[in-house]
């Protein structure tokens, strides 16, 4: 294809569905991608709220459905109380989301001109690229992005037996440094790294496979004169992006649970809370279920961020290709 011909940097499949690094606009890329992923923030953080609330223990809400749980904090506390801790997590997000998603889109570009030429069917490679990059990009944005989620947890279960209650991000941050330094801001930061980081190789090794996987079922080649239509692509990349999501919500759940518990709760008697005690805690209170707290809602929420973001994710890189290498207006 003519457009392929004018791009600086070897291709993969279906160019058009998988635009590098390279042929970003870095500045565009960043602008539209804060936009568009605050957006699909504001519409799942319900879920997330939902979910945190369920996991602490002593909130009277593990028993209930997570929609029942939706209703109680509507009456209990509005609409505010479905958004507890979003206004912070927005705004906490945007330098997270460039080191993040620079992180990615670099790494996997690295990762495709080393394995270029080497024997190996393609989708395993595309899949082996998303996976090193997504393992990447997670172990880089931990640093940043695990005080922002301690803080925001503790925003959402703000009135809950065992937690702390405080006025805002910034009275969390003082009480969390007076009470154990600032490694308390990194409480679950062990637990986040080691298990999220495999989690999330998994879950961009996946997508990158299938929907590969997916364009070559369904006939699409690079030296193919068919392209695929806007609805194609976002039907393909929603689809792989839903089964990724999916699977990993029941492989990390049980960690989730641990770590969110770990994040938020004080009354855990002498010395600092741990992942040991924390885990005998809820293994004494209900046993190997209820470390599938929330999975509903979990469940819930990382099908639909897995379809949302990608199709978010894919949209930012063609918004954003060099207008030379843009295949879409």
């Amino acid at each position: 294809m003519a457009m392929e011909a004018e791009a600086t940097t070897p291709q993969l499949a279906l160019a058009d569905t998988d635009i590098n690094w390279d042929r970003l606009d870095k500045t565009r890329f960043h602008i539209i991608g804060a936009i568009l992923f605050t957006a699909q923030s504001a519409l799942l953080h319900p879920t997330m709220v939902i979910k945190t609330r369920m996991q602490v223990a002593g909130s009277g809400l593990y028993h209930m459905q997570g929609m029942s749980v939706f209703t109680q904090i509507l009456k209990n506390d509005g609409i505010p109380g479905i958004f507890r801790g979003f206004g912070t997590s927005a705004i906490g997000s945007l330098p997270g989301r460039v080191l993040a998603l620079t992180s990615l889109e670099m790494s996997k570009d690295i990762m495709l001109k080393h394995t270029e030429g080497v024997n190996m069917p393609e989708a395993t490679r595309v899949g082996l690229a998303n996976a090193v990059a997504g393992m990447f990009s997670n172990l880089v944005s931990c640093v940043y992005f695990v005080p922002l989620d301690v803080i925001c947890q503790r925003l959402m279960v703000q009135g809950l037996p065992g937690t702390t209650y405080c006025h805002g991000p910034f009275d969390i941050i003082r009480k969390v440094i007076k009470a154990e330094g600032f490694r308390g801001l990194y409480r679950g930061f062990g637990l986040t790294a080691v298990t999220q980081s495999p989690a999330s190789a998994l879950w961009w090794g996946s997508y990158g496979a299938a929907q590969h996987i997916i364009w070559r079922s369904l006939g699409y080649k690079d030296d193919a004169e068919k392209k695929p239509s806007h609805m194609e692509m976002v039907t393909v990349q929603a689809t792989a992006g839903m089964v990724a999501g999916a699977c990993s919500s029941v492989i990390t759940t049980p960690i989730d649970t641990v770590k969110t518990r770990l994040q938020v709760m004080d009354d855990y008697g002498v010395g600092r809370p741990s992942v040991l005690k924390t885990t005998k805690t809820l293994l004494k209170e209900d046993g190997w279920w209820g470390f599938y707290r929330g999975f509903g809602p979990r469940f819930l929420n990382m099908s639909l961020y897995g379809t949302t973001m990608i199709v978010t994710y894919e949209l930012i890189k063609r918004l954003s290709a060099q207008p030379s290498l843009r295949s879409f207006a």
